[in-house]
């Protein structure tokens, strides 16, 4: 990967931390404060495991299976992708989703 493409990432994870912050989230790159541990590339959302994809092209595919692999025992794997001039959008399997459906409509 080259450094372009990674500047791109890092400034993907602030963005999407910045974003989650503006909703009242403790978010702030998981890399950046920890080195690479295994922590998620955002961190503050206890229990999901966010995997952040800044591209124009992504497998849907792939970028969650590395959430998947990643993730600690008892984290949601979740897979945050934007691309430019588009809003950011959130992949995650549809077991984990109507577990979350399900707990907030009670």
């Amino acid at each position: 990967m080259g450094k372009m493409s990674r500047d791109k990432g890092k400034r993907g994870e602030r963005e999407l931390a910045n974003k989650l912050k503006e909703h009242g989230f403790n978010a702030k790159r998981g890399q950046q404060y920890c080195g690479a541990n295994g922590d998620a590339d955002v961190i503050g959302l206890p229990d999901i495991h966010i995997e952040v994809k800044r591209t124009e092209r992504l497998n849907l595919y792939e970028a969650l299976a590395q959430a998947k692999a990643d993730k600690r025992a008892g984290e949601m794997p979740i897979v945050a992708h934007r691309k430019n001039n588009c809003e950011w959008v959130i992949i995650q399997p549809l077991e984990d989703w109507i577990e979350m459906y399900k707990e907030g409509v009670k």
